[in-house]
């Protein structure tokens, strides 16, 4: 379903003038915000099961594929929602993401969370990164709204989280439940900021504390010695997976941020300048995005915590999403590089426009 911000007939009148745009080619006139509305109406329009109050993975099923999306781009989705709500605070972009999240629960013990696909279509494996980005953005609505629901929710899927923490190789988060084979950096990061919002919005020392454990292990086990991180640690070999994601990067730059606003230690905000620093020369090709997309709106998201009075640094996001913008949007309006779009990667770009137009960075 479709919904309106602010005015319905502004609204309308925005949105013709926006496609009268898009047939003539004359991309660079949209505002940021323009943007963000454009592609929610697309998700909703090419991606969403209303019936079922579901989502797709993909604008073009195959088969082979599940009935429905994985959990994972509905993570996404959720933040997107939530930075539509900075934008509109009185419309409900969040409601039918959270509907469509609780048909993946799984109660199972030994703490209740959401496993990869519906419920109803089949048994699945709960991934504890997953968890965490809703945990992540129900957090960030709680302190956004207020309102007790999101901050249960984080606690949640924290409490799943804390029973994939072990003392082998001397701590970590594995990837997830039930594999005992990898401990990887996007389990672990996201584990610190989580832990991080919990410990400020509830002031539990515990949290924090379970937040500076993996912190350290992260940054001794996983960290390279350019400030950024490898993938995961196997066991029992120890082992490194040495390949570098945008998002292991990102959350570990806002975990330090948190660190220093929360410790007033220089060094924390020493380090996140140095990850941000290595990030900006790995992850950036000739103004554009070297890695997918979601990873790198995970990035902004360190990138918005470091630089959110200095607006300059955050210039790269922009060019580099408009290129996106410009060069890989499809007839139908929606974008990424294969022929089939992803339900991610609109729910990607939804968030980092969201964010763009909040911050107001626009085109020079």
């Amino acid at each position: 379903m479709l919904r309106y911000p602010a005015n319905k007939k502004i609204y309308l009148f925005v949105m013709l003038c926006m496609m009268t745009k898009f047939v003539m080619g004359q991309n660079k006139s949209y505002s940021a915000k323009e943007r963000a509305i454009l592609i929610e109406r697309q998700i909703n329009q090419y991606f969403r099961d209303s019936l079922n109050q579901l989502y797709y993975e993909n604008n073009k099923q195959s088969a082979k594929e599940n009935e429905h999306s994985f959990l994972w781009p509905l993570c996404a989705l959720m933040q997107g929602a939530n930075e539509m709500e900075v934008l509109f605070p009185k419309k409900k972009y969040l409601e039918p993401v959270l509907i469509a999240i609780e048909k993946y629960n799984n109660p199972a013990p030994p703490a209740a969370g959401y496993q990869a696909k519906v419920a109803a279509e089949g048994k699945d494996t709960r991934y504890y990164d997953d968890n965490q980005w809703i945990g992540i953005a129900a957090i960030d609505a709680y302190h956004r709204t207020k309102k007790k629901a999101y901050l249960a929710l984080a606690e949640k899927t924290h409490r799943l989280m804390m029973t994939g923490l072990d003392t082998v190789s001397g701590g970590g988060i594995y990837w997830r439940e039930g594999d005992l084979s990898t401990k990887n950096t996007c389990s672990n990061g996201p584990g610190v900021l989580l832990a991080l919002q919990l410990y400020k919005a509830t002031g539990k020392k515990g949290y924090l504390d379970t937040a500076i454990l993996i912190y350290k292990w992260t940054n001794e086990k996983l960290q390279a010695p350019d400030g950024l991180f490898h993938d995961a640690i196997k066991l029992p070999s120890l082992k490194l997976d040495k390949h570098i994601y945008s998002y292991n990067s990102g959350t570990m730059l806002q975990a330090n941020v948190i660190l220093h606003q929360l410790t007033k230690q220089e060094a924390y905000l020493t380090e996140a300048k140095r990850i941000a620093g290595s990030a900006e020369r790995y992850f950036f090709r000739e103004g554009r995005f070297v890695d997918n997309y979601w990873f790198s709106v995970v990035l902004f998201r360190g990138f918005i915590s470091l630089y959110e009075n200095d607006r300059a640094k955050l210039r790269i996001f922009r060019e580099a999403v408009d290129h996106v913008w410009e060069e890989q949007r499809d007839a139908d309006g929606l974008m990424g590089k294969r022929k089939r779009k992803s339900l991610i990667d609109q729910a990607a770009l939804l968030e980092i426009y969201a964010r763009l137009a909040h911050l107001e960075i626009e085109d020079d």
